[in-house]
């Protein structure tokens, strides 16, 4: 994936939902609010980072691993469909911060081969290593994100500044696909 299409889809989801958070913050508050322990919302996220995390293993040719590659991606497709069915509790969390995870891999192997182009791949790499950070935050302690999003939404002045800040956020990730990460 190029740099500048990445930051732009990551700029346009992050803006968006600013947006939705500054223009509608009473309907984004209790999304929000429910989120973490949402059993759909967590199903479908986790389904999707299984399938993103078993593609990873399936392009991984380490020949330590080639025996017992097949193995692997049973096992782990299995602990992704199992983790749906028997870990509900956060489940929406703790889907996220599987998310978080690959995505920060994809954002640091795509930023990598560019940070000799322009120091501003370093925004890039930055907001990866926090996505890291926070998705082993989350996946440890999941009801982390619960608190987080309360004292987010415990005043609506505080969800707009949450939402402005993200709204901001995106912006600058769009400026930056659109500037420069053009053609990276």
């Amino acid at each position: 994936m190029k740099l500048s299409w990445l930051a732009l889809v990551l700029g346009l989801l992050l803006g968006g939902a600013g947006w939705f958070g500054w223009k509608r913050p009473t309907a984004a508050v209790a999304a929000a609010r429910r989120f973490p322990r949402s059993v759909p919302w967590g199903t479908g996220l986790m389904l999707l980072a299984t399938v993103w995390f078993l593609y990873y293993v399936a392009q991984e040719n380490i020949a330590d691993f080639a025996a017992i590659k097949p193995h692997l991606m049973v096992a782990f497709g299995v602990i992704g469909i199992g983790a749906c069915l028997f870990v509900k509790d956060y489940l929406g969390a703790r889907g996220l911060a599987v998310l978080w995870l690959l995505l920060a891999k994809l954002m640091v192997d795509t930023g990598r081969p560019h940070l000799e182009d322009t120091s501003w791949v370093l925004v890039n790499q930055t907001l990866a290593y926090v996505l890291v950070v926070a998705g082993i935050w989350v996946t440890i302690s999941p009801q982390r994100l619960r608190d987080w999003i309360l004292w987010a939404t415990a005043t609506e002045a505080r969800w707009r500044g949450t939402s402005l800040a993200t709204l901001a956020l995106g912006a600058g990730l769009v400026v930056l696909a659109l500037t420069a990460y053009r053609g990276l």
